[in-house]
């Protein structure tokens, strides 16, 4: 049934004969379940869970589906759902509306704070403020994410941006060069590189050094949340910049390192169709001393 070579490595492990033929008897005989069950299932035969124990549910269906396109197995149909990456349904509310213009020093600003999204209803403000101020709008995030609203207390509390993180890029050259790491550490080692994939002021903040200190308060704050959300320690920041509309210069204040262009790909373009058609600035931060060093270590 395969037509191209099957991918035989996921999250950091070898994948032998067994395993993949496993996989493509749970996908035959399981037929009649969603795409989502069957990766759960896959993950539960194979024991492929995160530090914290929980499924590395999300990132197997991806890998299922990439079977899928090398022809090793077939998927049951996609349901209707909001798939991973696309845009989705913004609200507007009065939450969202324009606030008055704030400028000043971040001195005058009170206390910082991110707070992570967890109700409801910071959810749907989180969604509107990035659909309807983030040039890039609001797509649902690959993997793993955390996500968090700044708030400010002075001149009274209020949210003034939105800061994302998120599963990293598969491959990326400028990133995967600095780091020097082999294709067996790339795999055993990439989940503890993470995306910096959205990061929003409001339109109406114009607060010098607003923007690096959000990075770096952000930069503190994940690396304490994520391994209680994942159960893995983050070595690794990485985001994109788009050159055509930014410079990356609250990066740069944030002691964010500037490493090379991306490919200009996106991460779903895997027959490069979309080469070079728009680069982005590469930035990454060390979360820890060492960082490349350790990512090296398979």
């Amino acid at each position: 049934m395969a037509t191209t070579e099957v991918p035989s490595h996921f999250a950091g492990r070898d994948l032998g004969a067994e395993d993949l033929a496993l996989i493509r008897e749970v996908v035959e005989t399981c037929s009649g379940i969603s795409r989502t069950e069957l990766a759960k299932t896959v993950c539960e035969l194979l024991g492929w869970r995160r530090p914290n124990g929980s499924l590395i549910a999300l990132e197997c269906r991806e890998y299922l589906e990439s079977l899928e396109a090398c022809g090793f197995v077939r998927l049951p149909p996609l349901k209707r759902r909001r798939p991973k990456g696309s845009t989705t349904r913004i609200p507007r509310t009065a939450r969202g509306e324009p606030g008055e213009a704030l400028v000043g020093s971040v001195e005058e600003l009170g206390s910082l704070s991110l707070e992570e999204v967890r109700s409801s209803a910071d959810s749907e403000l989180f969604r509107e403020l990035v659909g309807r101020y983030h040039y890039q709008g609001y797509t649902v995030a690959y993997g793993a994410q955390l996500r968090y609203l700044v708030w400010i207390e002075q001149p009274h509390r209020q949210v003034v941006g939105c800061l994302r993180f998120s599963s990293p890029a598969w491959r990326l050259s400028a990133r995967d060069q600095w780091i020097g790491w082999s294709e067996t550490a790339r795999c055993s080692n990439l989940q503890r590189v993470v995306n910096n994939s959205r990061f929003l002021l409001l339109p109406w903040v114009r607060i010098r050094n607003l923007a690096s200190r959000v990075l770096a308060q952000g930069a503190r704050q994940m690396t304490l949340d994520w391994p209680t959300r994942y159960g893995l320690e983050p070595l690794l920041l990485e985001t994109l910049v788009d050159p055509a509309r930014f410079q990356g210069t609250c990066y740069r204040a944030a002691n964010w390192i500037e490493v090379g262009l991306s490919a200009g790909r996106g991460r779903m373009d895997r027959a490069h169709q979309r080469h070079g058609l728009s680069p982005k600035k590469v930035f990454l931060y060390p979360l820890v001393r060492g960082a490349a060093r350790r990512l090296r270590e398979s």
